[in-house]
């Protein structure tokens, strides 16, 4: 079985790309992956290389791991195809970057659905997939800023315009968004130097995101949604020149 191999291509400590080669044909899928690793050696970026023999094999992994910057899926597997996985992906949220490979052209028109960034005909070369790969990286390149959070076995990318506030308990935090609460266990100031000069902490129990505030009282503050935080004793005129300096 080849589904599920990692393989890292950098040992110089960068943030690496986590790149999804998925293809039923093993010969395909390692001339695939050979390929970007030659790509991120030339360009000297850090990857990490996963190959998935299926679509469900993806799923599986899926479930605990859902950052992903690019994928490579090859359109006619067994049982789920490419594109119908692309279509569950979008549908959960995946913002990775797609990219679909096939033997036969005329199924471009369904990566439209999907956001697709390419289409590319096998047998694939270096110099067909390369500009392929640069492209997809000048666009993970504008990504918004995100942090990475693990919550309930599985590990998101939350953007940090997602963020409406951060709500301390004891040991854990609570990150609000319009769509969920994230709980981890992690202290509001550890995670407040990850988030940025956007966010306040207004109270010791509260880290709000600046964006999202619609309203400042001496008492407390209003977020987008209607929620209103308790602002602490002293902290209205800071909170407020950083609002307005934002």
């Amino acid at each position: 079985m080849y589904n599920e191999v990692i393989r890292l291509y950098s040992d110089k400590g960068e943030t690496m790309i986590k790149i999804a080669v998925m293809d039923d044909n093993k010969t395909d899928s390692e001339k695939i992956e050979s390929y970007v690793n030659a790509w991120a050696a030339k360009a000297e970026i850090a990857v990490l290389v996963s190959v998935f023999a299926s679509a469900e094999a993806f799923l599986f992994a899926y479930e605990e791991d859902k950052i992903w910057d690019l994928l490579l899926l090859d359109v006619e597997m067994c049982e789920m195809s490419g594109v119908a996985l692309a279509k569950k992906l979008r549908q959960s949220g995946l913002r990775a970057e797609i990219v679909f490979v096939t033997s036969h052209f005329e199924f471009w028109r369904e990566g439209y659905e999907v956001d697709a960034l390419h289409y590319l005909t096998k047998p694939l070369s270096d110099k067909i997939l390369f500009p392929v790969l640069d492209k997809a990286y000048e666009k993970m390149q504008k990504e918004p800023a995100s942090v990475i959070v693990v919550c309930e076995g599985e590990t998101r990318k939350l953007l940090l315009d997602e963020i409406l506030y951060v709500e301390a308990f004891s040991h854990y935090i609570s990150i609000h968004t319009a769509e969920r609460e994230y709980r981890i266990k992690e202290s509001i100031s550890g995670f407040g130097e990850k988030l940025g000069h956007a966010f306040f902490r207004i109270h010791r129990s509260y880290l709000v995101s600046l964006k999202q505030i619609t309203r400042i009282s001496r008492k407390s503050v209003t977020v987008n949604g209607g929620k209103e935080l308790p602002l602490a004793r002293g902290n209205y005129d800071a909170v407020s020149r950083a609002y307005i300096e934002l």
